[in-house]
């Protein structure tokens, strides 16, 4: 490599190794999401100094090139063609009542079929899968708690859990009672409860749009009217939008992802955050946080969760370890602060207890380092896998498709120009041996049609590949005026 480095030449030598990186890039040396060569070891493959291959990095990161990550070094973004974020919606004018219950089905349905590659479910685990750790682990509780680890467990969940969890906000100064958290069935059942104690049936729930369509489809089974708020792809809810949906509407609760959102993994900026938890404390109404995703910002560099930022206790945090450890366990909580006894009440109401045999391991596996380790190592596969399947959209979908550049989690959301129909797409794509989720159900009403979320929380493979490109293909045969796939009966 050193001979492509000309130090008598009339270009820059950090422009030189720039065009290096690039040229690297466009003949497939170099892959979306490959890690480069550390700062030292390009220097001296090129031997040339430290500073002048910092330079160059510098210059690719503000080019768009490269992108850089704390403690792990410098990683390839995918293709150096432009891809437009995908557009947010305007601010609904009035809320709606819900009914997405018949094409929720026919997704759910469509996940967990044994031939079918699963792009549709967003299971981050999968990228460095727990079972085996999991599975020791289990076997030593067995050992140590004989027959107290398969009898019910306390309504609120184990103490040991309990108190680990507890541990870990107090890395972001979040001081959390043991009698304020409350072991719930996976983060769906806890944002059930924390609906359930601050609304009634008829009442009015803010949601980010797009939004996880579980938590729609929550909504709709308890009667309630849901007004959606327009997410930005990077930086979340617009406070402006907030303060118009306030004012027109009485809203009793805002159900928000302020860390990484699900489907558009945008982060919010701290300060637009404590702005959020600020008016809606003002208004008298509540915060419930869907912080699953917390944990896998690919930068996880502080960003604390609302909770952080209330004052007046009207913030309610629900998160899992579904996400992050074992989907199966179904292991998640609440911090419900001042709302903690009736939540015990509904938690009593719906089902008694979690799994303790489930807790027990899970308490294990993080107080190991075990769980914190698997962290460390899924964030980089999953950034790895962003930038791998960013790259294969550009190069295998329509032209004018639209793409999110998510900052955590594991989906893309995409958008495809106005003659696309995802729907259709979705059902030809099934008869493929491809699930995707089609961007209808993230909304309570008709947007996102033309939208679909692709995970890429996936084992990478030569399958996975292959699967992108034939999607690509397939969106020709789904345009408007051509032959459309129908569901099979």
């Amino acid at each position: 490599m050193s001979r492509i480095v000309n130090k008598q030449g009339n270009i820059y030598l950090y422009q030189q190794v720039v065009d290096l990186i690039k040229d690297m890039q466009s003949q497939g040396t170099l892959g979306a999401g490959e890690k480069l060569p550390s700062l030292r070891a390009m220097a001296q493959k090129l031997s040339i100094s430290i500073p002048t291959v910092q330079q160059a990095y510098q210059e690719l990161e503000r080019q768009g090139v490269i992108s850089a990550r704390e403690k792990s070094g410098f990683y390839l973004n995918a293709g150096s063609d432009q891809c437009h974020q995908p557009r947010s919606i305007q601010l609904a004018r009035q809320p709606v009542a819900v009914n997405k219950q018949a094409l929720i089905e026919q997704v759910f349905d469509s996940l967990h079929r044994a031939t079918v590659l699963p792009l549709g479910i967003a299971n981050p685990v999968a990228v460095n899968p727990t079972d085996k750790v999991l599975s020791r682990t289990m076997r030593r509780v067995m050992n140590v708690a004989g027959h107290q680890a398969i009898n019910y467990g306390p309504l609120d969940g184990f103490a040991a859990l309990k108190k680990q969890i507890i541990n870990r906000y107090l890395d972001f100064a979040i001081g959390v009672n043991s009698d304020e958290l409350i072991i719930t069935n996976g983060a769906q059942e806890a944002l059930h409860i924390a609906v359930q104690c601050v609304t009634q049936a008829g009442d009015i729930v803010a949601i980010e749009s797009p939004c996880y369509f579980g938590i729609i489809e929550m909504l709709e089974s308890l009667g309630l009217k849901v007004l959606e708020i327009p997410m930005c792809p990077q930086q979340g809810v617009c406070i402006e939008d907030l303060q118009q949906a306030f004012a027109e509407h009485d809203i009793k609760a805002f159900i928000f992802s302020t860390s990484i959102s699900n489907p558009l993994g945008s982060k919010m900026p701290e300060e637009r955050r404590r702005q959020l938890v600020h008016l809606v404390e003002e208004q008298g109404a509540v915060l419930i946080e869907d912080d699953v995703y917390g944990e896998l910002a690919y930068e996880p560099d502080g960003a604390k969760p609302a909770q952080y930022y209330s004052t007046q206790g009207k913030v309610i945090t629900c998160s899992s370890l579904s996400k992050t450890a074992a989907p199966s366990y179904r292991v998640g909580w609440m911090i419900a602060g001042k709302f903690a006894p009736q939540a015990r009440r509904l938690k009593r109401a719906m089902s008694c207890a979690s799994s303790l045999m489930n807790q027990w391991t899970l308490y294990e596996f993080m107080n190991s380092g075990d769980y914190d380790k698997n962290l460390r190592v899924m964030r980089q596969r999953l950034a790895l896998n962003k930038e791998r399947m960013r790259a294969l959209v550009q190069r295998h979908f329509p032209p004018g498709t639209r793409m999110t550049n998510p900052q955590g989690g594991c989906v893309l959301w995409l958008q495809l120009p106005s003659q696309y129909d995802v729907v259709a797409l979705f059902h030809l794509a099934l008869e493929a041996g491809i699930s995707i989720t089609p961007g209808a159900i993230f909304s309570a009403t008709d947007k996102y049609r033309q939208c679909l979320r692709l995970s890429f929380g996936v084992q990478w493979s030569e399958e996975v590949e292959k699967a992108v490109a034939r999607l690509g293909a397939l969106c020709l045969q789904v345009q408007k005026g051509k032959v459309k796939a129908t569901p099979k009966a």
